[in-house]
């Protein structure tokens, strides 16, 4: 469609939903196509002229559904946003067209007994602030929880704090089902049970509209959140190993910085923590009392300490996960991060051999979490100095040659970071619920090679 063709539609588009809450204002629509993508300095000069021409807020279902029909009826690409905290350019779009504010989509939709089903567009600040009250929490949430929306962390997220219990939210049981929209001139309105729900997880919203999904939930707790310092680098991993393997310990979330990544934190200087590592936990209250004598064990120091929400609504979560890049983006703007997986059977060495052999160049931060099958291990999302892409790209292999993963921040296609390979079922699923390739176009490689891969059977759309 040439640049004519394409604004004539879009004020089609516009004209025949005057009702709708249109953002026309180019400054609007660029902010609102942007994501947290400037961590990678690969994917930041790729992606910066990469602007939707047009976005909407629909107000429910009804309204979606008419810009969604109104969208695939003019062949105009369409992406959805939540809360814009994704890393690496999830809902920037390549094409250009319609971006899709869902946070109005925001309503709980139901309670039961340990699940919740809610609207894709609720932030998951205000999603646990409705089942807390009534004795549960969610399971597992990222650092931008407060910012996050239920859909964006289903359609471009992994895990979070929680995920030392229950696993990366793609482990069976985490996510029940989910209630999703097709990308066609007749839009129909589809229900997926797990595990075929988990086909549009992480996949960018490339291929179905999420608009609502059903969560297991975990019993409520009081939590202690805990900053913890060490002289060095081996102690504090192992006093975060032997917390993660405790079985009787109650906790949330561990997670490990090596110095100097607590210098970053600056709003912490007043604890003590310059040139320390450091363990930042969450740990239940009834735990609480039995930290001490495991820090004393491992010569640790206590800097920080205090229940959730004491601390002037800040969060020691705000340090962990991505938030850890952030915050250290804060200080130093040419650093940058890597993700990585270590092997369940030896983490805890391969930890300690990439500390000892990059550390001039790579600042270790580490995330204990169970993996997909209840094992414990650890990832990280180490900071960088960054150099240049080859270099960047020369460390990424120095992880590969030890044997750890690297789940590539720094690329637009999906299959090319976590996903790791073409898979025939997410790409029928597009097939099924976007035939004309308009969701988020140009982030599934799959697509590209569609008819060479295995015709593939999704239970309850296409069989």
């Amino acid at each position: 469609m040439s640049d004519s063709d394409r604004q004539s539609a879009l004020a089609a588009l516009v004209a025949a939903l005057p009702e709708l809450d249109w953002i026309k204002d180019a400054p609007k629509v660029k902010r609102l196509s942007r994501d947290f993508h400037w961590f990678s300095p690969v994917l930041k000069p790729q992606l910066e002229e990469k602007f939707a021409e047009l976005a909407v807020r629909p107000r429910d279902e009804q309204e979606l559904a008419s810009v969604v029909a109104a969208c695939a009826e003019r062949r105009i690409p369409l992406n959805l946003r939540g809360g814009g905290t994704g890393n690496y350019g999830q809902l920037i779009p390549l094409e250009g067209g319609v971006m899709v504010d869902m946070t109005r989509l925001n309503a709980v939709v139901s309670m039961g007994q340990g699940t919740v089903r809610a609207q894709a567009g609720i932030r998951l600040s205000d999603l646990e602030a409705h089942t807390r009250p009534l004795g549960w929490e969610l399971r597992c949430i990222p650092s931008t929880w407060k910012l996050a929306t239920l859909g964006g962390l289903f359609g471009g997220g992994f895990g979070g704090v929680g995920s030392i219990n229950y696993g990366p939210l793609a482990s069976p049981g985490n996510v029940l089902s989910v209630k999703l929209m097709t990308m066609e001139k007749t839009p129909r309105i589809l229900m997926l049970q797990a595990p075929d729900a988990l086909l549009l997880h992480h996949a960018y919203g490339s291929n179905g509209i999420v608009l609502e999904i059903e969560l297991a939930l975990a019993p409520r707790h009081d939590w202690i959140e805990r900053l913890d310092t060490f002289a060095s680098f081996p102690a504090a991993m192992a006093f975060a190993d032997a917390l993660a393997k405790s079985p009787g310990l109650v906790k949330r979330e561990v997670a490990v910085m090596a110095a100097p990544v607590l210098d970053y934190f600056t709003d912490l200087a007043d604890a003590g923590t310059t040139g320390q590592h450091g363990v930042i936990s969450v740990v239940g209250v009834e735990s609480d009392p039995l930290m001490p004598s495991l820090l004393a064990q491992h010569d640790g120091r206590s800097a920080l300490h205090f229940a959730e929400g004491e601390n002037h609504g800040h969060s020691l979560i705000e340090y962990c996960w991505n938030h850890t890049t952030l915050q250290a983006l804060k200080v130093d703007k040419t650093l940058t991060y890597l993700q990585t997986a270590y092997a369940p059977e030896n983490y805890h060495q391969q930890v300690l051999a990439m500390e000892a052999q990059l550390s001039d160049e790579v600042m270790s931060h580490i995330e204990f979490l169970r993996d997909v099958n209840g094992t414990l291990t650890c990832s990280g999302l180490p900071l960088v100095r960054y150099s240049d892409e080859d270099r960047l790209n020369a460390i990424m292999n120095i992880y590969r040659d030890n044997g750890v993963k690297i789940n590539n921040p720094h690329v637009i296609h999906i299959e090319d970071g976590k996903q790791g390979v073409v898979r025939a079922d997410v790409v029928a699923m597009k097939r099924a619920c976007d035939p004309d390739n308009l969701l988020n176009p140009g982030k599934l490689r799959g697509w590209e090679i569609r008819d060479t891969l295995a015709d593939v059977k999704i239970t309850g759309i296409n069989n």
